[in-house]
């Protein structure tokens, strides 16, 4: 492949991914830029999730490529891999039977390896990122006996401690009142303002539209992809819904914010 002159650290082209007998990533070509997050929003079924976990390289595609900092994804080895992209699925994958802080020092795991030692760098940024998921206090007490809310804070603060380029979440705001979302949000802007490049499936719309780019998803193509403050964008989205809600301007200090309002 020729190298890109500027590679994006993560891209796929014209990828084409299937289930059964329909594609459900359907010839997509997106690029998630450095310094940038993006919400990925669309209605059920049309394809969010899969085109993350093609991104994320955990769903083959029949056609395209996915690269990974302007090398084919296939061409890095697994460690490689899990040192850029930092993956967190719907479904939050963890034992239930394993202490909270153990489950987030799984984040540091392709930093020192399966028999590395700990160090301290290590523990430095499980704490950190305990501490801004608000999930320390629960260090000791295994997943499994967390409340949904408090399981998927500690899920997000194990992504936050592997410190990876590439952030792909599906779903994170699960089981999270309207505070933590909030924090998430923030936690999402820091690491963009840091350079990381992020795609983020969210369901809550208004949530979505306070990201700086929203990509719609219907049948597994890109409907439209762009800022909340792009009037297409915004057309598209409510198109693409049904017309079910329209897309008004809110006023703040920090500039105009825009919510979804139910038709």
């Amino acid at each position: 492949m020729t190298a890109l002159r500027r590679a994006l650290p993560i891209e796929m082209r014209d990828v084409h991914v299937r289930r059964g007998a329909r594609d459900v990533v359907d010839g997509v070509t997106l690029g998630l830029r450095a310094g940038e997050w993006a919400a990925v929003v669309g209605p059920n079924g049309a394809g969010k999730s899969s085109l993350l976990l093609a991104l994320a390289g955990l769903l083959p595609s029949w056609r395209g490529e996915v690269c990974l900092q302007g090398r084919l994804l296939a061409d890095w080895s697994a460690r490689e891999r899990a040192r850029q992209v930092a993956w967190l699925s719907q479904q939050g994958e963890a034992d239930g039977d394993i202490a909270a802080r153990d489950v987030v020092r799984l984040g540091r795991l392709p930093r020192h390896g399966l028999f590395g030692a700990v160090s301290a760098e290590d523990e430095a940024a499980v704490d950190a990122a305990m501490d801004e998921t608000a999930s320390r206090e629960h260090a000791d007490r295994r997943l499994g006996e967390l409340s949904g809310g408090e399981r998927q804070r500690v899920l997000l603060a194990r992504v936050w401690a592997m410190d990876a380029p590439v952030l792909l979440l599906d779903e994170p705001t699960a089981h999270l009142d309207a505070p933590h979302q909030r924090a998430l949000l923030a936690s999402l802007a820091r690491r963009a303002q840091a350079g990381a490049a992020a795609a983020v499936v969210l369901h809550d719309l208004t949530l979505a539209l306070a990201a700086p780019r929203v990509v719609v998803m219907d049948g597994g193509r890109v409907a439209a992809d762009g800022a909340p403050s792009d009037a297409t964008l915004r057309s598209a989205l409510v198109a693409t819904f049904g017309h079910a809600f329209t897309i008004e301007p809110v006023a703040r200090p920090d500039g105009t914010r825009w919510v979804v309002v139910p038709a």
